[in-house]
């Protein structure tokens, strides 16, 4: 049996948060909630909402069905513009040994 779609988006966004290398306070911050509203979430004793899915998938510039398809789904649909900049220099570093 697969994951839930609550233990799903918690692990998006996690990978999402990697990915990137923003805080759950900065998240936090662009949502209107504090950081411990975001952990509790994450840490799944409070769930996301579908709004919270929309105000996630617009803030990391992907469709909130690829949020809900999971973080490898999320993680390719997120523009190189968010990502972090540790991530761009191993994803340029890849392009140049092809």
């Amino acid at each position: 049996m697969g994951m839930s779609l609550a233990e799903r988006v918690r692990v998006t966004v996690a990978a999402l948060l990697h990915a990137t290398g923003e805080s759950q306070a900065a998240l936090a911050g662009v949502l209107g909630v504090t950081q411990g509203q975001v952990s509790r979430r994450q840490s799944g004793t409070a769930a996301w909402s579908l709004d919270d899915c929309d105000a996630l998938a617009a803030h990391y510039g992907i469709d909130v069905l690829d949020l809900l398809a999971g973080p490898s789904r999320a993680c390719e649909e997120l523009p190189d513009a968010r990502r972090a900049v540790r991530e761009r220099a191993d994803t340029g570093e890849r392009e140049r040994k092809r």
